[in-house]
């Protein structure tokens, strides 16, 4: 056999020699609270499992201070995406910052008042004057809990809630520091663990409330759809997996996050309540309820939370679930 030429053999190296990769773009997507958690399953899946990574992208996850300051850092640019609630906009544009929903990660609802029992509390009536913990007062959860509690005559300054951060919620009712607090699936299952008796209250129960949804701003929606599709399908990809392998999912989360090695069975527990609680019921997975955001509105309103109604299809997209 001849020997190959030396200007022959190079291209047949260069065609045989593997492509070099794409470089993926990054881009910073806003949370409410360290990626670690639970309620971020959604989010860990898609990333665990390198949905983010099909679709050209390499996702790093911040964490702000509530879902009202991700919408404002969202708005004004600050970050490509971010996970807040549902209603989010409805507080937000009217102040200028223009954030629309791109996709609501489940039918149902994030917000859970979980009560101890041994405190008299057997019904939501039963909150007036007592100490409450809320993550922080820039969250939707907390106007929805203002909105449930206000239904029954309880106003704001007729309970003590107080805002202590992601660690102190359910850290300060397992210590009997507070009565109850507005938590969120995984953390109404931590306080069940901890407290011999419990009574939750769902939110979506009392008032219109929403779940979890990622926001972009209008810039990014008009600029870059293909990067917010991208974005949206892949982060439905994830929910879709904890719902459909709860199981699977509860070991590719300990093994992201080590911390939970030896407590699957928990882990569990928490992605089949966020199943019931939040993430059934959509007839497209993904989709925006326009009915609910009209209904939030008007209790905003009435709350005093906004001063006055928009139209309601300037808080959202579906174009991007389907």
């Amino acid at each position: 056999m001849k020997a190959l030429h030396v200007g022959a053999m190079a291209a047949l190296l260069t065609l045989t020699a593997p492509l070099p990769s794409h470089a993926l773009e990054k881009i910073n997507f806003l949370i409410a609270a360290p990626l670690a958690l639970p309620a971020f399953g959604p989010l860990i899946m898609a990333k665990e499992n390198g949905y983010y990574k099909e679709a050209g992208y390499e996702v790093e996850f911040h964490t702000a201070r509530g879902g009202l300051d991700i919408a404002k850092q969202v708005g004004v640019g600050n970050a490509e995406f971010g996970l807040s609630l549902g209603d989010a906009p409805i507080v937000v544009r009217g102040n200028g910052i223009p954030i629309k929903v791109v996709a609501t990660l489940g039918g149902g609802a994030l917000g859970i008042i979980v009560a101890r029992k041994d405190r008299n509390i057997g019904k939501v009536e039963d909150l007036r004057g007592k100490n409450i913990s809320v993550m922080s007062f820039q969250e939707a959860n907390f106007y929805a809990a203002l909105s449930a509690l206000e239904k029954v005559g309880i106003g704001k300054s007729d309970a003590n809630i107080q805002a202590v951060g992601p660690t102190g919620v359910i850290g300060l009712v397992l210590a009997g520091a507070v009565d109850a607090c507005i938590c969120t699936p995984d953390w109404e299952v931590a306080v069940q663990d901890g407290v011999s008796q419990t009574i939750s209250f769902p939110l979506k129960d009392h008032t219109a409330t929403t779940a979890q949804a990622i926001v972009a701003s209008d810039d990014m929606i008009a600029k870059k759809p293909e990067m917010v599709r991208a974005i949206v399908q892949a982060t439905l990809k994830g929910m879709r997996f904890v719902m459909d392998d709860p199981e699977a999912a509860t070991k590719i989360y300990i093994r992201s996050v080590p911390s939970f090695d030896g407590k699957e069975d928990v882990v569990l527990r928490m992605f089949k309540n966020f199943i019931e609680r939040t993430y059934k019921g959509q007839k497209t997975i993904g989709e925006t309820d326009p009915e609910l955001l009209a209904q939030i509105q008007k209790s905003y309103v009435n709350l005093g939370i906004v001063y006055k109604e928009a139209p309601v299809d300037t808080f959202y997209s579906n174009a991007f679930v389907k």
